[in-house]
């Protein structure tokens, strides 16, 4: 899991995620305030991005340990 984390944020500093409106005022600004704009716009995205992460993660979690204990259950009956 770290090693994807690790990877994705390397990834991302890569990405162009800006939208048109952003784009359109990064243009106008130039290449250096374009570029922290953009990173920016990379930075404030990962903490929705790690929450979504983090709840999909234990929804599967939970989902596992209830399967094992369905399993378990009709084992010993």
């Amino acid at each position: 899991m770290m090693v994807f984390l690790g990877v994705l944020v390397l990834i991302s500093q890569l990405a162009d995620a800006q939208c048109s409106i952003c784009t359109k005022t990064a243009s106008q600004l130039g290449e250096g305030p374009a570029k922290a704009l953009n990173s920016a716009i990379i930075y404030l995205a990962g903490a929705p991005l790690a929450i979504m992460g983090y709840i999909g993660w234990r929804w599967w979690k939970r989902e596992q340990d209830v399967i094992k204990s369905e399993e378990q259950t009709s084992t010993k009956g």
